[in-house]
């Protein structure tokens, strides 16, 4: 049985500020606070350095910081930063964001039920983390789950030789790992910045 489910949500164009508030914290461990200073300060961000955002941001704004980690970071090094930030990310929604009750029922169920389940309050918060993207999930029994993200925001106007979502793939893979199984793991398949129609992500455990 397979189950398909679309993003809702107004199509604001905004995203929320983790996306550039967990990129900030991942930094400075990795190349320094100065880099980081100058990495927010060229892409227009210093702001948001100075004082972190608290509310939705511009998608705009995430896609300049997570282009400006590939050109200044390179693949490699972008893409731990990214997983960083990501992970992080997810760690926030876990404290702050998804209910006590909530994980302990997901953690009680089996693997696939607690998938399902856990792929409806991502469906109804994806708007919050793909902009004016298009977010939708599938999960079928013995297969992975597949999540896909049309017109990613973070992609737009990026070319790669391969796949550059590492922050949303951590982010999910978070999530899996504490809410559906430990040994979760997140692949991106597919990604727009590399020609592909769609960024999509399987998850397997």
């Amino acid at each position: 049985m397979t189950a398909a489910v679309q993003a809702g949500g107004p199509k604001l164009g905004r995203i929320g500020p983790n996306a550039i508030t967990r990129v900030a914290q991942a930094l400075p461990p990795r190349v320094g606070s100065g880099a980081t200073w100058a990495l927010f300060e060229r892409a227009g961000l210093l702001h948001h350095l100075l004082q972190p955002p608290k509310d939705m941001v511009d998608e705009a704004e995430v896609r300049s910081l997570h282009h400006e980690l590939q050109r200044e970071l390179g693949q490699v090094r972008a893409s731990e930063v990214s997983r960083a930030a990501g992970r992080a990310t997810g760690d926030y929604l876990l404290a702050h964001r998804i209910p006590r009750l909530a994980q302990r029922l997901l953690r009680s169920l089996p693997a696939f039920a607690a998938a399902r389940l856990l792929l409806t309050a991502v469906r109804r918060n994806a708007w919050t983390f793909v902009g004016s993207g298009e977010f939708s999930a599938s999960a079928a029994i013995g297969q992975p789950v597949v999540l896909r993200i049309r017109h990613n925001p973070l992609c737009q106007g990026l070319t790669s030789s391969v796949p550059a979502c590492d922050y949303y793939a951590m982010t999910f893979e978070r999530l899996f790992q504490v809410l559906v199984h430990p040994k979760a793991r997140v692949f991106e398949v597919a990604c727009e910045a590399c020609g592909d129609p769609e960024c999509r992500f399987e998850v397997r455990w």
